[in-house]
């Protein structure tokens, strides 16, 4: 390991365990701004609720350290947005968002969204499909952001286990980190190799950073995210905080295979020397005794910085929105 990325590693990595929320909800009256918490959802009916419950109890009613939580909803055939609503939930539809901008596919286009429909000063990313949720995810999160005013940007690590058909694997999540992600970094961004989950769906940030960067459609947004936040703002403006541990849903290998394309069209379109001449990705099945090639477009699209979007600046003007 580098000596710079060794260093990091201890300077900027965090325990959720180790920040009280009393101590957290004075900080935040002490620089008086506003979180909000945003949850992506597309048909989560089953998990999407209790995450909201536990939020909503923790940090809503019992200690008023989170002021809003958005369920950004992406076109969901179930019950998402009524489970959401009822758990206490603003429920917001993103093709409603900035309708003039049109409408693109994906987890990145509703986080993108969702800076022009929030409020908060520091804003917390939340996967809307986590299983057993830990309000405390929130709480590590905001933590060294609220306690270093040097910091812009955290990420969450944890465990994996994964769901088999034996039962729950203790370890096993990650396998796109693992087989793309990590590789990316190592070779191409070797100071942002130090972060245990790139691709971690919890992460939180400053509304002044996040709304000077490019949002990546799909599942690209994180690992976008991650390189351009540390182009602008510096590696040390960056950390990660331990969650502990994080089930969710995961995905058939080919999904996951699609989401790898993804990644690594995002991760290309950040080498400007390096043409690419195809965002398409052949997969194959058998079909009786025949071998059959599927061609899915793993291509992802782009959205500008936020803070470029003349609607957002008339609205952040209209509310007397600063920077932090």
């Amino acid at each position: 390991m580098r000596p710079q990325v060794s260093a990091w590693l201890s300077r900027r990595t965090y325990r959720a365990a180790d920040f009280a929320a009393e101590d957290l909800l004075a900080a935040k009256r002490l620089h008086d701004c506003r979180v909000s918490v945003v949850l992506p959802a597309l048909d989560e009916e089953s998990t999407v609720g209790a995450i909201v419950e536990r939020i909503r109890c923790a940090f809503v009613e019992r200690l008023p350290l989170v002021d809003e939580v958005v369920v950004m909803d992406s076109g969901s055939t179930d019950r998402t947005a009524r489970v959401a609503a009822a758990a206490g939930a603003r429920v917001v539809r993103v093709d409603d968002v900035l309708p003039a901008w049109g409408r693109v596919p994906g987890k990145g286009e509703a986080l993108w969204k969702s800076l022009h429909v929030t409020d908060g000063d520091l804003l917390v990313f939340l996967d809307a499909d986590l299983h057993h949720f830990d309000p405390n995810f929130v709480l590590g999160l905001l933590g060294p952001l609220l306690t270093d005013s040097h910091l812009g940007y955290v990420k969450g690590l944890y465990d994996r286990p994964m769901r088999t058909t034996e039962g729950l694997v203790p370890t096993g999540g990650g396998r796109v980190t693992e087989l793309t992600a990590r590789p990316l970094l190592g070779a191409l961004w070797p100071h942002l190799s130090g972060f245990v989950q790139p691709l971690s769906g919890e992460y939180a940030g400053r509304r002044s950073l996040l709304d000077r960067v490019p949002f990546v459609s799909h599942y690209g947004v994180e690992f976008g995210l991650l390189v351009d936040l540390a182009q602008l703002a510096g590696i040390d403006a960056l950390a990660q905080v331990d969650l502990g541990t994080r089930v969710h849903s995961h995905q058939s290998d080919a999904a996951l295979g699609r989401m790898a394309g993804q990644i690594l069209q995002t991760a290309l379109a950040r080498c400007p020397t390096l043409a690419v001449p195809s965002d398409e990705l052949v997969q194959f099945v058998r079909t009786g005794t025949d071998v059959e090639g599927v061609t899915w477009d793993v291509g992802v699209v782009q959205r500008p910085p936020m803070a470029s979007v003349p609607e957002y600046q008339a609205r952040r003007a209209r509310i007397g929105g600063g920077r932090p």
